[in-house]
């Protein structure tokens, strides 16, 4: 009974641990979205870009978003990277954990995004 108490104790210590985490990276994410302005072109929502050719961040999975972020980082002179003259410059300056908490901050946000099948 004390080894599943204990246990018990240690899972929801690593849960609250996790969350206070999550709720960081959320938090460093919304104040790197102010920094790099992100919001003067997908919107102050993020689901209303001012330009329709830009895309909807609001709810945007995680991996997704971290993916595009790296390939604008790269550039388009190696295999996965991608080109954008406003975007590659703004990425440059992104380390990876900002990368991370914008990430996770843009993926919390509530969306108008919808899977269609």
């Amino acid at each position: 009974m004390k080894k599943i108490l204990a246990l018990a104790v240690v899972s929801l210590s690593a849960l609250v641990s996790l969350n206070a985490t999550a709720d960081s990276k959320i938090e460093a994410g919304k104040a790197a979205v102010a920094k790099y302005n992100c919001a003067s072109c997908h919107g102050a929502d993020f689901k209303t870009p001012i330009d329709p050719a830009y895309p909807t961040l609001a709810g945007q999975h995680k991996d997704y978003l971290k993916h595009a972020l790296v390939a604008y980082k790269r550039g388009n002179t190696v295999s996965n990277g991608r080109s954008n003259a406003i975007m590659a410059p703004l990425a440059k300056q992104l380390s990876n954990q900002d990368i991370e908490n914008i990430a996770a901050y843009l993926h919390s946000l509530p969306t108008n995004l919808v899977l269609r099948k």
